[in-house]
């Protein structure tokens, strides 16, 4: 029984100290090996052997108990008491000590459990973080190159103003040309039929002239 216990114990010290110094992939194995012990039936078979090992402890400190109490009653200690009483001591340490042991086993697995989810939170936060800042500057980029664009397009706007303010001037001026040109026309029309009518009243003239003078020759 006791060899057993120092078994439990050594390997119960060689988890404890994996899971509290890192030494290559030991401490994942550990961990892994320590999370499908918390799965399926594994939870109810470690409950079992603790509760076995608190029964030890406590038939050892009984027996510790009943040997002090059956010394004090004799007034002395025979030596087969005295080896009985250093095993019950032995067992009780031994038993005590992989309890503790369990126990800390137990709170340095949930621990580092705890630890490894944060991390994974902390990695995935920072990846998202990096996500965000890409996004914004890529959206910085694309509002720059669109203030750019912007100021193109207010640039060819103006030019277009200023070409249209031209246009709507020449367009005038042309106007203005036209409607000279038409009071232009206007006033030759008008030139024009007082010739005419000055050339019918000349060729009436000339009719009445040449009649008067065929008058006066016969």
């Amino acid at each position: 029984m006791i060899q057993l216990l120092f078994l439990v114990l050594f390997a119960e010290g060689a988890v404890a100290f994996l899971l509290m110094v890192r030494i290559g992939p030991l401490r994942e194995l550990v961990m892994k090996t320590l999370d499908q012990l918390k799965t399926g039936k594994g939870p109810a078979t470690l409950k079992t052997l603790i509760c076995t090992m608190a029964v030890i402890f406590l038939s050892s400190v009984i027996n510790i108990l009943n040997v002090q109490k059956r010394g004090s009653k004799l007034g002395t200690v025979t030596p087969m008491d005295q080896v009985l009483w250093r095993t019950y001591v032995l067992e009780a340490s031994l038993t005590g000590y992989a309890l503790f042991l369990a126990f800390v086993i137990d709170r340095l697995h949930h621990y580092l459990s705890k630890l490894i989810t944060l991390r994974k939170i902390v990695v995935s936060s920072r990846d998202e973080v990096e996500r965000l800042e890409k996004e914004q500057l890529h959206s910085k980029e694309q509002q720059n190159k669109s203030s750019d664009e912007i100021r193109k397009l207010q640039g060819e706007i103006d030019s277009l103003k200023e070409k249209l303010l031209k246009l709507k001037a020449e367009s005038e001026a042309q106007e203005k040309r036209t409607i000279s040109a038409e009071s232009h026309v206007t006033a030759l029309q008008k030139q024009c039929e007082e010739l005419l009518l000055e050339y019918d009243r000349l060729l009436e003239d000339n009719q009445v002239l040449q009649t008067q003078a065929l008058g006066y020759r016969n």
